[in-house]
């Protein structure tokens, strides 16, 4: 590294990572710290930098929408999620969506190539007092820097609830039951890309209740909502199904399990509510969940997604937790 101030940055995930390799790029040199693997979180399997922990999808990728024009001047930009998203695309309907380990695999591949980037595997506990610091940590950030963080901003506030939706096996799939379609036919390679299962009205009714019946895994979560009257502070970009559920009937049916844009071609109809999958891998060995993240303990999500047709026979290569 040479004689200009090193700056530091706090996390290696999407963020800090993007951070790092930005800095290297201005010509200036970089220290990125990153915990695991020596401190794993309760979300992470692996000790890849910009490990995908929650959805695989990227967000549309269609022209002239702003999800796209925000892609689109990363790209301009030489973003490293970028590039890395293109090596590790998958279909994925109009959505950017990646094989999770190919992308972390290929952004923590070039942040090592980088010599201006000098990664550290170690825990940081205080936010360094002195130079240019980023801090980047994300939700998974780490009690003793957290508390750190809230006593220099002051906040009182400083977490939320994020959750993550189940993965299947896709050989456990039944095929006779389930329909390959893309939302209103619209594919970034003009293909089927998402598995779609149908479910009638009564079928849609006893899942709801199933749902709102199901026991959680974490007895946190209702602790905070005892104390806070019911305002548990969970992501609103990626609510758990249960509290969806909790706001109404058709909540899911307007939301996760919306049918709009599909028809089953075994019907000729729209199904009243529709579970989507989408691919995890290039191999197509597995399928997420859309939209299914939750904090339902595991036996009762074995139980409950398995009243889903097309999922009777599934085996969850990772089930739904919360974080």
């Amino acid at each position: 590294m040479g004689s200009e101030p090193v700056i530091h940055v706090l996390g290696g995930g999407l963020a800090g990572t993007e951070a790092a390799w930005q800095i290297a790029r201005a010509g200036l040199d970089c220290i990125l710290y990153e915990m695991r693997p020596l401190r794993q979180t309760e979300a992470h399997k692996t000790a890849d930098l910009a490990e995908l922990v929650c959805s695989n999808s990227l967000k549309s990728d269609a022209e002239n929408t702003a999800s796209w024009l925000l892609k689109e001047e990363l790209r301009r930009l030489g973003s490293l999620g970028m590039k890395a998203a293109a090596q590790a695309r998958v279909p994925g309907g109009h959505a950017l969506t990646v094989d999770r380990e190919i992308f972390a695999r290929a952004v923590t591949a070039a942040i090592l190539a980088e010599p201006r980037i000098r990664l550290v595997r170690e825990e940081v506990r205080q936010i360094p007092p002195d130079g240019i610091v980023i801090v980047a940590t994300g939700p998974l950030t780490s009690g003793a820097l957290a508390e750190d963080i809230a006593r220099l901003t002051g906040s009182e506030g400083l977490y939320f609830y994020d959750s993550i939706s189940p993965i299947v096996d896709a050989a456990t799939i039944d095929r006779e039951k389930v329909f390959a379609a893309s939302r209103y036919g619209k594919s970034l390679d003009g293909g089927d890309d998402y598995l779609n299962c149908p479910l009638t009205r009564d079928e849609y009714e006893a899942f709801v209740d199933a749902v709102l019946a199901a026991e959680p895994a974490d007895a946190h979560i209702e602790e905070d909502r005892a104390l806070r009257q019911g305002r548990v502070p969970f992501f609103e970009a990626c609510l758990p199904i249960e509290e969806l559920a909790r706001r109404g009937r058709d909540t899911l049916r307007f939301g996760p399990m919306k049918p709009v844009g599909l028809v089953d071609p075994r019907t000729g109809r729209r199904p009243w509510a529709v579970v989507q999958l989408r691919q995890e891998d290039l191999r197509a060995g597995s399928y997420n969940m859309v939209g299914f993240q939750n904090y339902m303990k595991f036996g009762e999500q074995k139980r409950i997604f398995r009243m889903i047709p097309g999922l009777e026979h599934a085996e969850f290569l990772r089930f739904g937790q919360i974080h």
